[in-house]
């Protein structure tokens, strides 16, 4: 018995228009849709052609309006179609209405395999082929292009050869991925590897940022790229921050400003310097992993150099799911980057808070128990970074001391405790996928907001020279 379809309840004309206007209305949403729908799920081909349009100009960072439009499209531009786009409110949940819109197209991919099987069956094939024909169809219909590949060995030969030549013409021998600038960091990680995601944790006032802008500026270093997601603070501070490294000027003399003319000169050398870098700061206090995604996407696309991302930090992040739960939502989130860093094929840092309870403990070095929101954290990265450093918690331990003794009405006649200009610092790997965990020692130096190796004593000079 032959079976009719209604072929009406399987595409919605008018939601199409509605998700293409909400887009021109607002360029940042298709981010948010890019991995739900594909151009073919669109049932009306025009409106097909517009959204693939509308990616070409994401590709090539050109505004999504009416314009760059007809540019992409030419021939195929059709000025009823996208008059009755522009014509069409945009819509509030897009991401709802998406969804809404791949299940139509789904369901008429099914309708499709099921009015060819009648003509598979007459063809002069086995039963078993047609079955896998049919299967991997199916399959199409929810993989699109993202269902992955089964490769076979010979190709995964070749490229482990191609590897291993590129490893061997390396200046740094052992080095697998970039280089971090820390001779011991290096030497235990052998650098930040490519599709890896990188956890650097810690508590408030750690340096945790600080670190991550000493690995971006030896990145910066090696003429690479940089994408810098701050969710904290604005990037005329990050700069600010990373000059006062580069240059070893105090950083409150850089915001003050109050330097000396030797300083003014450097600090101007350095300024030439940074504006011909490869870095892009996104400082909005909202973004999701839909956003990260497609800005990533398009930076990438135009400056393949682009070698690292930093995100500051990952318990900021916004979720794109209706999870009510904090956990589910920051698992969501770490399990995005991970696949964004595979995708892109390149190392993605996160930085992450730590829990308050750590410091009720006697030991206050970190561990991988006390990462905050969720133990997801921990499975998806590839390697975790603890930043601690002991006198914060000395310095905090005589503030509660002189607080305690203003209670009980003693006389305090000034603190004990007295900040170094350099610190002790330790970089804690409680997770190494590749490698073992450890401890990294470095020294933290205040007043320039930097991390740096410490200075080998005479024999380790000379064992190391040998």
């Amino acid at each position: 018995m032959a079976t009719n379809f209604n072929m009406e309840n399987l595409y919605d004309l008018d939601m199409e228009r509605a998700i293409l206007s909400s887009i021109i209305s607002d360029n940042d949403v298709l981010g948010e849709i890019y991995d739900i729908i594909e151009a073919n799920d669109f049932y009306l081909s025009g409106h097909s052609d517009i959204y693939r349009a509308m990616i070409a100009c994401l590709n090539s960072d050109s505004p999504i309006a009416t314009t760059f439009l007809k540019n992409k499209l030419g021939d195929k531009y059709n000025d009823t179609i996208m008059a009755d786009v522009i014509g069409t409110n945009s819509i509030v949940d897009i991401t709802r209405y998406a969804k809404e819109l791949k299940e139509k197209s789904v369901k008429r991919g099914l309708v499709k395999i099921a009015q060819q099987m009648p003509g598979k069956v007459n063809e002069d094939k086995y039963a078993r082929d047609m079955v896998d024909e049919i299967s991997a169809d199916l399959y199409s219909l929810v993989d699109g292009e993202n269902g992955g590949v089964i490769r076979q060995s010979n190709e995964i030969i070749y490229n482990v050869v191609e590897y291993i030549k590129k490893q061997a013409e390396l200046d740094v021998k052992g080095m697998v991925g970039l280089d971090t600038g820390f001779r011991d960091l290096n030497e235990r990680t052998n650098g930040f590897k490519r599709g890896d995601l990188i956890i650097i944790a810690a508590r408030p006032g750690m340096g945790k940022t600080a670190l991550c802008l000493n690995f971006i500026s030896h990145v910066l270093n090696q003429n690479l790229g940089v994408v810098f997601f701050s969710l904290e603070m604005p990037a005329e501070q990050i700069m600010m921050r990373m000059l006062s490294a580069k240059t070893s000027i105090p950083l409150q003399d850089i915001i003050n400003p109050n330097m000396t003319d030797d300083q003014l000169s450097r600090l101007n050398d350095a300024c030439g310097q940074m504006a011909e870098k490869m870095f892009f700061v996104h400082d909005s206090g909202y973004v999701n992993i839909h956003q990260v995604r497609t800005q990533l996407r398009k930076l990438k696309a135009t400056h393949p150099e682009i070698s690292l991302c930093v995100i500051d930090y990952i318990g900021l992040m916004m979720s794109t799911s209706n999870y009510n739960e904090r956990h589910l939502q920051i698992a969501e989130i770490s399990r995005g980057l991970k696949l964004l860093a595979r995708e892109l094929d390149m190392p993605i840092i996160a930085l992450s808070q730590l829990n308050r309870s750590l410091e009720s403990r006697a030991n206050k070095r970190p561990m991988l128990s006390d990462l905050r929101e969720s133990g997801a954290i921990e499975q998806d990265a590839d390697m975790i970074l603890f930043v601690y450093r002991d006198e914060v918690y000395k310095e905090q331990e005589e503030k509660e001391k002189e607080q305690q003794a203003k209670i009980d009405g003693k006389e305090i006649s000034g603190s004990t405790f007295k900040r170094s200009s350099e610190e002790k610092a330790e970089i804690i790997i409680g997770k190494n996928r590749n490698g073992e965990p450890g401890i990294v020692n470095v020294v933290f130096q205040s007043r320039f907001t930097r991390f740096v190796d410490p200075i080998p004593k005479p024999s380790e000079m000379t064992e190391f020279s040998g």
